[in-house]
């Protein structure tokens, strides 16, 4: 299987190779030109869109732009007979045909003589001509239908196959090499931020365009003055036919159990109700979904309260300024599959969006989700120490030595979170509006979680066992709310904004830590260890015994007012004066208590690690900013002087203290626009980072009593700059595409951790303050159109380069660390025909680490070097008698790193299906998840100063047979379903009206109508 994929991808890199070719070597000779001009004046018309389209099928070949003359040419076509359409907006459209033979390899089509109209032909002949890819300023827009995606697929699969955009098995979306933290709907948002919610939710078939951008602030927006804050953002606009209707999709599935008899091999299940209803700007979706096949259409938010997700001693989860390569077990969203744990979820939601009157808009949303997360994972991970010298031998004998960790950790996740959001816009008159955003969330979490770990030094000798037990139950508030109030002056560019934002958190928990702990070399005790419950056994190990019970309460609120003026110097210059109040206040308070036999209660408290914790960080921050515009260029300069105040206070040991700190922030922001087609930003920011209250808590955290954590109350701010190149570019003549980001960032007093390990293997881990990072990052994307004899393919490039250089500290000896990661994917998608679709797919990826304590793992393919491939080939065919079958197979292979972490295995999930009714809208599937029973999960994290790799348990082979039923009712409720494509229909009115025999009569040779492929 692993050679076929390979060949395959081969294969297909080898025609890509060719097609890499000029066009004219790889088509034919045969060439096509001609004039036009407007019927009236005769004078030419330029920049007039021109289109080939073969005459058998309408399949779009080749797209131009008229010149300043009004002539275009088309080389390298291959002998046959094609159509050529001449549009412009204005004008009525015009067809012609032309024959290329090897007799006559040149076809002057003569000249085209358009004429006036009140009305333009609209979407019949101007949306069946649109390019795949358009740039339009800082935006990135992509036509829906050149993608084509399989029936009833969602907005995800539609994603996976646009150039620069990449989504991974859990869900997330990367545009531009950054995650997507929004995802519009008709530019408002769709069950509040939460980005899974429209892409795993709403069809793709509805969709028109997709139009990726970096969203500015709406304080931004509504003054025009650029402050600089972007957010990746995705914007869906549906198509016109679609905003009027009734659609959604329901599906119930069940599967026998698995026959391995684990915990939590239950019989499987699936079951999804989604209803939308949508009258132009009023739209109403309601949302369910029941399964234990880790099909997840929402984010998991506001997890893990106290020993949630990612902390305790089993956690097994990246910390630092490293990364994570090789995440395996995944699955499309269709199959199901996470990629580190087995989760059973049930969720729903009401979405609702409306006009109320001329005045006021109002967008809101409530989601309740529940989900049960099983975690089963093992993990080796090696410490990176110091050199040290081996007894006996001279300072100049220094080997390298290490701490490897084999660690066996399971754990139970139970969460109930319900989250609100809304959205109310308010006109007040033609010049003032007020907009009020709150949102927020409660959550209720219980987890438990066991695990077995063993420490060896370099020489393989024992350092270390233990065994813990955690469990915590808690619960928590999580609220914010957005004030902004905008006025517009008479003067054009004169504007005054008042905003208020609130956000408040109220966590609570209560756990329990219960470990054994065995040290091969007598230690000095660790904190908590002190007192009955140690131990030393004949062969010399010392052990302690952790019995504790912990409270934690953690509250925080912050309140901010920004003030913000715009006065306009010039018609092309504008001044903009800003002030900022910002008031953050944490209080934690941590009780612990250990177990007394003899009363068998928790009422022995532990001082030590017990604290109570108030920390204020009060800014003052006052600015300017003058930009300008001008006709290809724009530019923003600005700077900022910003005065913080921070103050702890330690109630319980009764110290206090206060610090301010004032520092000059500069920015800047510069935008060429090359044409319409190309365009170059670059931005520049500093900020301050202020350290968290968990951070600053100086009281030991033994949660995992061989990695205690400890607060460091002397901390100060982080001061970071950033810069970022943004080029978009997109040819209208070769439909090429090329986006291409690079971002670098430096960060004074950047708070890193400050490790101190012992000779028995413990360690003690407080942050501090220290300079020398750097981080640079680049993304490249690639993509065009390949024309494969009669067959057009897809091909999407995607390099990402990622190096950070980051400073720790171990056993108080500086540890300057350098990460590197690169990785390079290629997609080709292409539909052979109407009944078949074929996706195939690949990527490396290597990751390297180098660390200035450790000399020996500085090597190519040491420990701290990993090495990740994959192949995955999508197919979709469609049967006789309305059966069609869906193949899913992934190779992945895991190099470097060592022992039984080095692997590869196929994940192969297939589907058969039978459709019913007369609009095809029931559905009968068979489908069988993991074929192979192959399916791993491996991830390998690298950080300053450890590497690691994790495998967990995933979800194996199970069968399901599902009923869906897909509800399609547009343009009122009398009408039925209506599945077919809504271009295609234009497409064939476009050729009748074009048809020599009139509207509706179909010229000789069967010509019909078809639909743009690529």
């Amino acid at each position: 299987m692993r050679l076929l994929l390979f060949a395959l991808l081969g294969l297909v890199l080898v025609h890509v190779a060719a097609g890499q070719v000029p066009s004219s070597a790889r088509q034919g000779p045969g060439s096509v030109v001609g004039t036009v001009l407007d019927s009236l004046t005769r004078q030419p018309l330029s920049e007039a869109s021109v289109s080939v389209l073969a005459a058998r099928d309408s399949a779009l070949v080749s797209f131009a732009i008229t010149d300043a003359a009004g002539k275009f040419a088309f080389r390298g076509l291959a002998e046959g007979r094609y159509r050529i359409v001449v549009t412009f907006v204005g004008y009525r459209s015009s067809l012609k045909r032309a024959a290329i033979t090897t007799a006559s390899p040149t076809a002057d089509v003569g000249t085209f003589e358009l004429v006036p109209q009140s009305q333009t032909l609209g979407e019949v002949s101007i949306q069946g001509e649109r390019a795949p890819v358009a740039v339009k300023g800082d935006t990135v827009e992509f036509n829906a239908g050149s993608f084509k995606t399989q029936p009833n697929a969602p907005v995800e699969d539609l994603l996976k196959k646009l150039p620069g955009v990449e989504v991974d098995g859990d869900g997330t979306v990367k545009a531009k090499g950054k995650d997507v933290k929004k995802i519009l709907v008709d530019g408002k948002p769709f069950f509040g931020d939460d980005p899974k919610m429209a892409t795993r939710n709403l069809p793709a078939e509805i969709i028109d365009k997709i139009q990726v951008y970096d969203q500015r602030s709406e304080q931004s927006q509504f003054s025009g003055v650029d402050d600089g804050e972007r957010e990746v953002t995705i914007n869906i606009t549906t198509r016109r036919d679609r905003r009027k209707g009734t659609f959604g999709q329901q599906a119930v599935g069940i599967g026998p159990r698995p026959g391995d008899g684990l915990s939590g091999d239950d019989p499987r299940y699936s079951a999804r109700l989604n209803v939308n209803r949508f009258n132009n700007g009023r739209q109403f979706s309601v949302m369910g979904m029941a399964n234990n096949i880790n099909q997840q259409g929402f984010s998991a938010q506001d997890l893990g309260l106290g020993g949630g997700v990612g902390s305790g001693p089993g956690a097994l989860s990246a910390r630092g300024g490293g990364g994570a390569i090789g995440r395996g077990g995944g699955g499309s969203p269709g199959f199901g599959g996470n990629n580190n744990a087995i989760t059973r979820s049930l969720a729903g939601g009401l979405n609702y969006r409306d006009a109320w009157g001329k005045k006021i808009e109002v967008a809101g949303s409530y989601f309740v989700t529940n989900t049960n997360t099983l975690t089963d994972q093992r993990s080796r991970r090696e410490n990176v120490l110091p050199s040290e010298t081996m007894p006996g031998s001279t300072t100049a004998s220094r080997v390298d030595s290490a701490f490897v960790t084999n660690r066996q950790n399971g754990s139970e996740i139970s969460n109930t979170n319900h989250r609100f959001n809304l959205r109310f816009e308010y006109k007040i008159d033609s010049l003032t509006t007020l907009r009020i955003l709150p949102s927020f969330s409660w959550l209720n979490s219980s987890y438990e979680s066991q695990s077995e770990s063993r420490t060896v030094d370099a020489t393989g000798a024992l350092v270390n066992t233990s065994t813990a037990n955690n469990s915590s139950t808690g619960n928590g508030l999580n609220g914010s709310n957005n004030v902004l109030l905008l006025h517009r002056f008479r003067k054009r560019g004169r504007t005054v904004s008042l905003n208020w934002n609130m956000n408040i958190s109220n966590q609570s928990n209560e756990g329990f830590n219960r470990s054994i702990n065995s040290f091969a070399t007598p230690n000095t005790p660790l904190p908590g260890s002190e007192g009955p419950g140690s131990t030393t056994s004949a062969t010399g190990l010392f052990s302690r015994e952790i019995n504790q019970r912990n409270e934690q309460q953690t509250r925080s609120m912050t309140n901010g007012i920004n003030l913000t003026y715009t006065e306009p110097l010039t018609l092309k210059q504008t001044l903009e004066l800003h002030y900022t109040l910002s008031n953050n206040r944490n209080t934690s308070n941590r009780t612990v208590a250990d177990y007394n036999e003899t009363t068998d209660q928790y009422d022995r408290p532990n001082a030590l690690l017990s604290n109570r914790f108030v920390n204020t960080f009060m800014t003052n921050r006052a600015g300017l900013t003058w930009q300008t515009r001008q006709t290809k260029f724009f530019y923003a300069l600005g700077v900022d002087v910003q005065q913080a105040g921070l103050s702890s206070d330690n109630r319980t040991r009764d110290t206090s203290f206060t610090r301010t700190f004032t520092n000059v922030l500069p920015n800047a922001l510069f935008t060429y626009t090359f044409d319409k087609n190309r365009s170059l930003n670059i931005n520049y920011r500093t900020r301050i980072n202020a350290p968290s209250v968990n951070q600053l808590q100086p009281v030991p955290d033994n949660t995992n009593p061989l990695n205690i954590r400890l607060g460091n109350a002397s901390l100060q701010p982080e001061y970071s700059h950033s810069i970022s190149l943004n080029y978009n570019r997109f040819q209208p003549a070769t439909f090429r595409s090329m986006f291409v980001s690079v971002n670098a960032s430096r960060t004074d007093n950047k708070i890193v951790n400050a490790t101190t390990f012992t000779r028995a293997g413990a360690q003690t881990t407080q942050p501090i303050n220290t300079d020398g990072y750097y981080s640079l990052s680049g993304f490249l994307s690639f993509g065009r159109p390949l024309r494969l004899k009669e067959q057009r393919v897809n091909l999407n490039l995607g390099t990402n380069l990622n190096y950070n250089q980051g400073i720790s500290f171990i056993n108080a000896q500086q540890n300057r660390s350098q990460n590197w990661s690169v990785g390079q994917r290629v997609g080709l998608n292409t539909n052979i025909n109407e009944k078949l679709d074929v996706n195939l797919s690949g990527s490396i990826n290597f990751q390297t680490a180098r660390y200035s304590v450790q000399t020996q793992q500085n090597r190519t393919a040491g420990p701290t070097s990993f090495l990740n491939q994959t192949a995955t080939l999508d197919l979709f065919y469609q049967l006789p008698f309305r059966f069609t079958v869906n193949s899913n197979v992934t190779y992945n292979n895991y190099g470097g790193g060592t022992g039984s972490f080095n692997q590869s295995f196929v994940l192969w999930n297939a589907a058969l299906s039978r459709q019913f009714f007369k609009q095809k809208q029931g559905e009968l599937r068979l489908q069988v998840f993991d074929l192979l029973n192959q399916n791993r999960s491996i991830v390998r994290n690298v950080t300053e100063t450890y590497v690691e790799e994790v495998q967990s348990r995933v979800l194996n082979r199970y069968f399901t047979i599902s009923f869906i039923y897909t509800l399609r009712r547009f343009g009122g409720a009398g009408q039925p379903n209506q599945p077919q494509d809504g271009q295609e229909r234009q497409f064939r009115r476009m050729n009748r009206e074009f048809s020599p025999n009139g509207p509706g009569n179909r010229p000789g040779g069967g010509e019909r109508g078809g639909r743009r492929q690529f």
